[in-house]
């Protein structure tokens, strides 16, 4: 299957909602978070969420097939040299085919076109695949933090320009 990974414009964003919606849903279901317990979740983040990003400049990509949206990932500048990672997503049905580290690697291309030096994520620590398949990908775990709000721990992991 041919892919493509393209920044995305505003009139796109209700479809990369779409497949951040279906995708991180899996992630709720696993975890029992519902809009009562985690009304925050990405699996029910409102549009304006990344209407908004946009407007803050965020870099906003989705990995095309076929003309459709199947994946998304965005990132946002925290300071001169570091970026965040946000809503690394791949539909279901389209996982388990490296697209995930094709988006992955493209954001890590960002970073070090834009002359950034690090990029940090935040994920699920009982989300032990997860947290593996970023360590795999050259990511280091630096820390957690429970919050009282979150019926989980937070993991924090970061990567560095080489």
């Amino acid at each position: 299957m041919k892919v493509e990974i393209k920044k995305v414009d505003s009139a796109e964003l209700p479809e990369c909602l779409r497949v951040i919606h279906k995708s991180f849903a899996t992630v709720a279901k696993a975890f029992g978070l519902t809009e009562e317990n985690c009304p925050r979740h990405t699996s029910f983040m409102p549009l304006s969420f990344l209407e908004t990003q946009l407007n803050w400049g965020w870099h906003m990509f989705g990995l095309y097939a076929g003309g459709e949206i199947i994946g998304y990932m965005s990132l946002s500048k925290e300071d001169d040299d570091v970026f965040e990672l946000h809503n690394l997503a791949v539909l279901p049905e389209y996982r388990h085919n490296g697209f995930g580290k094709l988006l992955l690697d493209r954001a890590k291309e960002t970073v070090r076109s834009l002359g950034g030096n690090k990029i940090k994520i935040g994920i699920i620590e009982e989300s032990t695949v997860l947290k593996n398949w970023y360590i795999a990908n050259g990511f280091v775990h630096v820390g957690t933090k429970k919050f009282d709000h979150l019926p989980f721990t937070s993991g924090y992991l970061e990567w560095r320009v080489r």
